[in-house]
């Protein structure tokens, strides 16, 4: 007896795909060495490979950016498992075909003893009563739940589902990560290509496996063979601009200065420089966050707010979107009022823990909590700010040996933006320290 006719028609179609379907899906790997990135998951002795290579993977949450190889493994674990393999599109499917899944399922375990792996791609676009329609049969062992989502899971998956899986955070892939994909792309499809089209192509895919691929797949079209930079430029519709690694850190000091000088116009110009050029979105973001302290500080503190949000949409939204978040957070840091004076106490606390004697902790400080303590005297003559009537109390917070030396003197509040309020406070709280006019202080450069 021949096989069903449905079977038939699925390997029929799996053919005519493996040999006339885009390159991203002909290319995708059959084997977890096949994959690229994501080694901090699936090295050898890995964790998420690990319980993959011994069968014995209970129910995930796959959480990343687009085209980083969630459906790809959920595939491999696929060839990879003894459990029987279902597949649905949270797009697509509803109630009804979860929970004919489901008794699948119960059929195959009652009959057979097999269990069975539910992939659920893009399982965000589920609602709550969807969701919910799942959390008994994965409660009970019934099916393992592989679900996909490019969203956070703790926004969009309900709490009991995400409770009972594990969740594995999948990462954007690095250049080098993409440049392999793209080489054995043009080795499957008989193809060459010039490096620095490679390059190119890499370096727009913004971590997207299959973005690259889709460009280099319309680039062989236009190449008829060997791929140029000119291929991969009309492949994209965009013009090359790269530089080098000198230049790198050239741009990058001219974006971070002209945002410190108050530039938004250059600010902006910097930015869509690094972009165009192919620069990794987290690394601006990660200058951005880190200039929001430095160069903003007290002056404006929702800089710091703003600045770690585009750094965040940049892992949630991904480019080209997160461009605007990017942009958002250039021109409130150009605009906003500027203060690096928390960033040079941080400085001179570093300086003093280093040069300085450290001396012990003030006995009223120390740690009172524990048995025994009040025999040591620990704690004795601590003042609760909060029993206060002014919800302050006058007493020393620094090591008395530090103070004797000269140090204990960090931040000195600048009179700029928000930070002029932060001042006035400060000097009613330790007049002795902080004086009328606190002065501009010095500043450090890059």
């Amino acid at each position: 007896m021949g096989p069903p006719e449905d079977d038939l028609f699925t390997a029929g179609l799996r053919h005519r795909l493996a040999a006339a379907g885009p390159l991203a899906d002909r290319l995708r790997p059959r084997t977890l060495d096949e994959i690229a990135g994501q080694r901090h998951l699936l090295a050898p002795g890995a964790p998420l490979r690990t319980l993959i290579e011994a069968d014995r993977l209970s129910s995930v949450i796959l959480w990343g950016p687009p085209g980083t190889g969630k459906t790809t493994l959920a595939r491999v674990i696929a060839s990879a498992t003894a459990k029987a393999f279902e597949s649905l599109s949270a797009v697509t499917a509803g109630v009804k075909d979860v929970r004919e899944a489901i008794e699948r399922a119960t059929r195959r375990l009652a009959e057979h003893g097999q269990g069975t792996i539910l992939f659920l791609d893009e399982v965000h676009r589920f609602n709550k009563a969807q969701q919910d329609a799942l959390l008994p049969a994965v409660e009970e062992g019934v099916l393992t739940l592989i679900g996909a989502t490019t969203e956070n899971p703790y926004f969009e998956v309900n709490a009991p589902l995400l409770s009972r899986s594990t969740l594995f955070r999948l990462e954007a892939l690095t250049p080098d990560d993409l440049r392999e994909v793209l080489d054995r792309a043009l080795a499957r499809e008989g193809a060459t290509a010039d490096g620095e089209a490679v390059v190119f192509l890499a370096d727009r895919a913004g971590g997207d496996a299959r973005a690259a691929l889709t460009g280099l797949e319309v680039a062989l079209v236009l190449a008829e063979g060997h791929v140029t930079l000119a291929h991969a430029e009309a492949a994209l519709s965009t013009r090359a601009l790269r530089y080098g690694r000198d230049e790198h850190y050239d741009v990058i000091s001219a974006f971070i200065k002209s945002i410190r000088g108050s530039d938004p116009d250059a600010g902006l110009y910097w930015l869509a420089r690094m972009l165009q050029a192919g620069e990794d979105a987290r690394f601006i973001a990660r200058r951005l966050v880190i200039l929001a302290s430095e160069d903003v500080g007290m002056a404006d503190p929702m800089g710091l707010v703003v600045a770690d949000a585009a750094a965040r949409a940049v892992e949630f939204v991904g480019l080209p979107e997160a461009a605007l978040n990017l942009a958002q957070a250039v021109v409130h840091l150009a605009t906003a009022p500027k203060s690096n004076r928390s960033a040079i106490g941080l400085w001179q606390a570093q300086a003093d823990v280093g040069e300085r004697p450290h001396g012990e902790v003030p006995v009223h400080l120390r740690d009172a909590h524990y048995q025994g303590a009040a025999r040591l005297g620990h704690g004795a003559g601590y003042r609760y700010p909060h029993d206060e009537p002014a919800g302050w109390s006058a007493q020393a917070y620094l090591p008395e040996a530090l103070v004797n030396a000269g140090g204990g003197r960090y931040y000195a509040p600048s009179r700029h933006g928000r930070e002029a309020g932060v001042a006035d406070r400060l000097r009613r709280l330790w007049p002795e320290r902080y004086p009328e006019d606190p002065g501009e202080g010095p500043d450090r450069a890059d």
